[in-house]
């Protein structure tokens, strides 16, 4: 009790301000998502997305290498498919040869196990109709949809994907995964679940930079998350864990930091943040009209340790070395 307690003696030097720090940030907890589209030479900037950038198979060398110069020990890929690829079942999704799968052969050859590889599996950007799955009755189809799932997931699986990204938020998805994927021997790749996705107005730049969302004429209430509910999050992060998932992940992430830390609070599983697109963007935003400082964008990471992540994916993470993690 004061004056024998002081809690501002271990604050006044910055030596003990280090000494006492409970949460800290490394180029190691950080997942960089990266945006491909079909052609030549291509590294072409998102409008919504100041300073990201949609890269040509022959172009990745460039952000990869700058990765991998940070230490970021993993990516992320999202694909801008071309619209005469797209129909109503997705059927792209499942093409061996897309641009995912191209994707993954060619970093695989050029760099080895040097980065992990993140697939999302999800039917999005490859439906006209912009949603994650198979309409039928004018609703996404679960069962349905699971079965081009289960492909999408092989066949990345195939091409050399180490970690399989499901996003789609289909019930029992998890499970038909993990289940193929044992018995067409890739017993060794991981799964990481969108576990708790939340229907959420934060995803509008990534829907821009994926060119899905002018296809998008209704919301995904039906199968993303509520928003106004964090009990249920429980519910399905302990369904995907039971159905063989090894890592979770919250999306979107800053908003949703009670979520984290009731995850992190209720199972012992690796989690991943998901700081998304729309947070980006206000961020971006904030910082070029000097309304916020560079080091904000630090200090909303640590807020994702905070809450209990073990790592974050985020189109800053190279800046965020660069920038704060660099002696």
């Amino acid at each position: 009790m004061y004056p024998l307690t002081r809690l501002r003696r271990t604050r006044i030097n910055e030596w003990s301000r280090r000494l006492v720090q409970e949460n800290n940030i490394s180029s190691s907890d950080l997942i960089l998502p990266i945006f491909i589209k079909d052609g030549k030479n291509i590294t072409e900037e998102i409008p919504s997305m100041p300073g990201v950038f949609r890269y040509s198979l022959d172009s990745l060398h460039k952000i990869i290498d700058r990765a991998l110069k940070n230490k970021i020990p993993a990516i992320a890929l999202f694909p801008e498919i071309n619209n005469n690829k797209k129909n109503t079942k997705g059927t792209e999704a499942t093409n061996k040869n897309n641009l995912v799968c191209r994707a993954i052969k060619e970093i695989k050859k050029n760099y080895k196990k040097e980065i992990g590889i993140i697939c999302d599996v999800a039917l999005d950007p490859y439906t006209s109709h912009g949603h994650d799955g198979i309409i039928k009755n004018n609703i996404v189809d679960n069962d349905l949809t699971i079965t081009t799932l289960v492909k999408q997931s092989l066949i990345q699986a195939e091409a050399g994907c180490d970690v399989i990204a499901p996003s789609d938020m289909m019930d029992g998805r998890i499970g038909e995964i993990r289940k193929a994927l044992e018995k067409n021997n890739y017993k060794d790749t991981l799964i990481l679940s969108y576990a708790a996705k939340y229907v959420s107005n934060f995803y509008g730049p990534f829907r821009n930079a994926v060119g899905s969302e002018t296809k998008l004429k209704s919301d995904k209430k039906n199968y993303q998350m509520d928003f106004h509910n964090s009990e249920e999050s429980l519910r399905e992060i302990n369904l995907d864990i039971e159905e063989g998932a090894d890592m979770v992940m919250i999306k979107p992430g800053l908003a949703y930091l009670d979520i984290i830390s009731k995850v992190k609070n209720s199972f012992n599983i690796p989690i991943v943040a998901y700081n998304v697109s729309g947070e980006y963007s206000m961020m971006k935003h904030a910082i070029k009209e000097k309304i916020l400082p560079d080091a904000a964008i630090y200090e909303m990471m640590i807020s994702f340790k905070r809450a209990g992540a073990n790592a974050v994916v985020t189109y800053f993470a190279n800046e965020i070395v660069e920038k704060f993690l660099k002696s």
